[in-house]
């Protein structure tokens, strides 16, 4: 219980001070880890936690999957079709591109490490977190065309790599039986994958289809109703399970699908699932910052922070310019795309995965790369938060002190 009041007593102290620490680019998740770090520091912290048993492990899936039902949710269908080029090339171009050129810069980086391993870290660095740099995508200096197609990218690319990492991970763990059949692996996975995306379907559409008509009819109220989408990831999640499938991958899929269902409720009808996602990805935070403490107590690496250096940079940056080439934007506009990046608790979540399932020196090269790219992405992101806005807001002619909006 000491650890629930420490985190609790940090948040609040946090929300008292929270417009003024943005001026220093000090966020929620900056704050947590700082904590968590201090808290859990030396040969013997005032806490401690055990990271490494099954029930951390479904612990962090329920975060990723109510995160990924939200985001979902969330994404607004008008912007995809009225930027349907540009998403499309972010996600069906850029993304696999960002996720190869991850893959072969730990190849020339890594040369030692299994080709599986490679690709399983390249799943982990790749998602995109915008929640640490949120200010960013919601300050009017900044074009909101910008902003809206960075929020679509942000709502939808963690759930369409989780099927990815899945299948990365089942063969990093097939390939450690000494009579690995890695077919087998990828039947299973695809299998998993599968009764995930039915369970998800069924489940996201039949409730959206049920509150909808509820609210209609006059049959519920909003605070039920805010009860009810809670209840649909942790159905999707905990049928998917029974049935062999994997959480979050079902939770995403519910959340596509639940998604049209949002035009028929009221406004605030997520808030409740979205108030409980941001709690609970500030409490992984604090854990992090433990995460940070075990991998800071072995020898520092430079090849692994050279990795995260590249990893939030050119790795995406390159890319993204790239597909973006021909759609009409400013370079500075596709170079701003491409620099917002920020790696978050989706990594977070898919490094610990992996580390829990993997033998212990695989598991200690991705942990250790794992948060050298958080932490990197948290610094460069932040830092350049206030610097691009301001920007902005010269070429434009728009008041420089207007805030987040």
């Amino acid at each position: 219980m000491l650890a629930v009041a420490v985190i609790a007593g940090i948040l609040f102290v946090w929300s008292l001070l929270a417009h003024r620490l943005s001026r220093w680019s000090i966020t929620a998740p900056i704050a947590m880890i700082a904590a968590g770090a201090a808290m859990t520091a030396g040969a013997k912290p005032p806490l401690r936690f055990d990271l490494d048993t099954s029930v951390f492990e479904h612990a962090v899936e329920v975060i990723l999957a109510l995160l990924l039902f939200v985001d979902a949710v969330e994404v607004p269908g008008s912007v995809i079709r009225r930027e349907k080029g540009l998403v499309a090339r972010l996600l069906a171009g850029a993304l696999p591109l960002t996720l190869c050129a991850a893959f072969l810069t730990g190849y020339l980086m890594f040369p030692s490490q299994p080709v599986w391993l490679l690709a399983l870290l390249a799943t982990v660095v790749v998602p995109l977190d915008l929640a640490p740099t949120a200010a960013v995508v919601r300050d009017r200096r900044i074009p909101a065309r910008l902003r809206e197609v960075l929020n679509v990218e942000g709502g939808l690319n963690d759930g369409i790599l989780s099927p990815v990492f899945l299948l990365c991970v089942a063969v990093g763990v097939e390939s450690h039986d000494a009579h690995a059949d890695y077919v087998d692996a990828l039947l299973s996975a695809v299998v998993a994958s599968a009764w995930a995306v039915a369970t998800g379907i069924a489940v996201g559409w039949t409730s959206g289809w049920l509150l909808g008509r509820s609210w209609a009819h006059g049959w519920s109220q909003p605070t039920a109703v805010r009860l009810g989408v809670l209840a649909v990831p942790i159905a999707a999640y905990a049928l998917s399970g029974a049935l062999g499938g994997n959480g979050f991958v079902a939770s995403f899929v519910a959340g596509v699908c639940f998604a049209p269902a949002m035009r028929r409720l009221p406004e605030t009808a997520v808030e409740m699932t979205e108030d409980l996602v941001t709690l609970l990805s500030l409490a992984l935070w604090f854990l992090f910052g433990q995460i940070v403490n075990s991998v800071f107590a072995d020898d520092f690496q430079a090849s692994a922070l050279l990795y995260a250096l590249l990893a939030v940079t050119l790795v995406r940056i390159v890319p993204v310019l790239i597909l973006l080439t021909g759609t009409g934007l400013k370079f500075a506009d596709k170079l701003f795309v491409g620099w917002m990046g920020p790696r978050g608790v989706t990594s977070i979540v898919f490094g610990s995965l992996a580390v829990i399932d993997l033998p212990e020196q695989n598991a200690d090269f991705i942990a250790r790369v794992m948060v050298m790219t958080v932490l990197v992405s948290i610094v460069l992101h932040g830092l350049s938060a206030e610097p691009i806005a301001r920007r902005y807001a010269r070429r434009s002619g728009i008041d420089q002190s207007v805030p987040a909006g």
